[in-house]
């Protein structure tokens, strides 16, 4: 596609600008329409001088009355309205006798003569300043109707923000409480190593997601990154019972989305996939292009949950165990975070089958970032977890934390 050598710039950038070409604009072409009528007429060619002087008189006039609308526009009709149509009527007055005198002394007339000549000029000059003033009005009004809609843009852009911005930072003391929680469960069991190391791995991963914007967007894969650093921490809790299986399409990974969009489905899938079952349980992460839209899909293999609707403000899935111990942000979270960000023009479901299992799929208009900054790459997960056990010198966590009474991510 070929690209202008120049970027046009809107008319009314520049309204000082905008004014003056104008002016020259109206008032040249009025000058060259007397003209050519004048010559086409007969009028011997001394006519163009009256003709030169009466443009000037007019432009003169309009400049002026364009200070005197400038303080007027701004104030109650009433007054703007009543004070426009005096002063029009006065420099109309003023414009008809300039012209009726100049034509007097190029053709002198008697005094009833030039009274005539007057009532004449003074509908011809008031239909041009009139026409002028009227033009002058809507311009000016059309330009605050733009500045006060720019004005509202901006501001509901800044609600916007500020409400995305409030949503996600909603998730970080979430996940932070129940973190903390698994911390001090361990430090219970005396197991001082292990808690050790997830602390170490909770500051790698909220120093890893304060790069990002409350409100900004991420790729895929910056996102993938993301939840493996956090699994890293609870696969310190649930050792060989918390399996994981990433499926990344590589144009899906270029893909944007909100940050951090995806941890809380990834946390709900251990408290309601893994920790409930002695055998844990497999979360997949599958995120592919379908036609112009990205669709990631969170499931774990679980037994499958109902959601509270009081709660989350969803509807229930499948009557199993209520969730008294929610703290009413997961889902509801990133259900409120895509309507700020997409409104509708995204999709959110989630699915139950009576056989077990979870899953939410989640549907977004194509975002591409062809040059994403990647991120610090996560390590082997399953290894360096089993090399910290072994440094730390502690037994499984899971020989000493039964699974149902693990600490459970809300």
């Amino acid at each position: 596609m070929a690209v202008l050598p120049i970027s046009p710039t809107p008319f009314f950038a520049n309204k000082n600008q905008a004014f003056w070409n104008l002016q020259l604009a109206g008032w040249g072409g009025t000058a060259l329409l007397r003209a050519m009528s004048a010559l086409a007429n007969g009028q011997p060619a001394d006519f163009l001088v009256i003709i030169l002087i009466a443009t000037i008189t007019g432009f003169s006039l309009s400049l002026i009355l364009a200070v005197i609308y400038s303080r007027l526009i701004n104030q109650r009709p009433l007054v703007t309205w009543g004070a426009t149509a005096v002063v029009l009527a006065v420099a109309v007055g003023f414009y008809a006798f300039i012209d009726s005198w100049v034509l007097e002394l190029a053709r002198p007339i008697g005094d009833s003569g030039f009274a005539r000549l007057f009532v004449g000029i003074y509908f011809i000059d008031l239909t041009l300043l009139g026409a002028w003033s009227a033009l002058y009005y809507a311009i000016n009004f059309f330009l605050q109707v733009e500045e006060q809609a720019d004005r509202l843009e901006r501001l509901e852009m800044q609600a916007t923000s500020a409400q995305l911005a409030m949503l996600r930072y909603q998730l970080n003391p979430h996940f932070l409480f129940n973190t903390l929680n698994s911390i001090s469960t361990l430090v219970l069991l005396k197991q001082t190593g292990t808690a050790n190391a997830m602390l170490t791995r909770l500051s790698s991963f909220l120093r890893h997601t304060l790069v990002t914007q409350p409100g900004g967007k991420v790729t895929v894969a910056q996102e993938v990154e993301t939840l493996k650093l956090y699994l890293d921490i609870e696969r310190m809790r649930f050792e060989e019972r918390l399996q994981t299986d990433f499926r990344i399409d590589p144009e899906a990974a270029k893909a944007c989305l909100p940050s951090m969009l995806l941890q809380p489905l990834v946390e709900n899938a251990i408290k309601y996939g893994v920790s409930p079952q002695e055998e844990g349980a497999e979360i997949s992460v599958v995120a592919q292009i379908v036609g112009p839209r990205l669709r990631v899909t969170v499931s774990d293999t679980g037994p499958g949950m109902t959601f509270n609707s009081a709660e989350e403000g969803l509807p229930a899935v499948r009557p199993t165990h209520a969730r008294r111990d929610s703290t009413g942000v997961g889902l509801a979270n990133i259900r409120d975070r895509l309507a700020q960000a997409y409104g509708e023009e995204h999709r959110f479901e989630i699915r139950s089958p009576e056989s077990g299992g979870f899953s939410v799929l989640i549907e977004l208009p194509f975002e591409s970032d062809e040059a994403p900054a990647p991120l610090t790459s996560a390590p082997d997960n399953a290894a360096q977890t089993a090399a910290i056990q072994k440094q730390a010198g502690h037994l499984p966590v899971s020989s000493l934390q039964p699974p149902r009474k693990a600490p459970q991510a809300t």
